[in-house]
């Protein structure tokens, strides 16, 4: 059963100045979300599309950011590329029975973001 849906889209460029200051960086993505993106290139379409994936998850807890940091949420790639989640922390509790699925996508000037929270069964 899906139990939320949540999306969102912000300006690649708003992130990629954003990024720029060390504090940003740190409060929002987890130490490995940094160092893979590292090691990509258009990283800041990278940045851009987690960042747009940890808004869409807290729209689909139907929470916002509350009780909880977006680095408790860390976006991971499988070895096709496909995005899962991690969770940490309080949201270790938030999440137990439930599952999320999130897709990123972006464009020259977009990142987007969709994260369906599901029961598990």
């Amino acid at each position: 059963m899906i139990l939320g849906i949540g999306n969102d889209i912000v300006e690649i460029s708003r992130i990629a100045k954003a990024i720029s200051n060390e504090k940003f960086l740190k409060r929002v993505y987890t130490e490995k979300e940094i160092e893979i993106i590292s090691k990509k290139g258009n990283s800041e379409a990278s940045y851009a599309g987690r960042f747009s994936a940890k808004e869409a998850i807290s729209k689909a807890l139907g929470t916002g950011v509350r009780n909880f940091n977006l680095t408790d949420i860390e976006i991971l790639n499988d070895e096709l590329g496909k995005p899962f989640v991690v969770f940490k922390n309080n949201l270790l509790e938030i999440m137990k029975g439930k599952k999320i699925e999130i897709s990123i996508s972006h464009s020259r000037e977009y990142a987007t973001a969709i994260a369906i929270l599901i029961e598990k069964e």
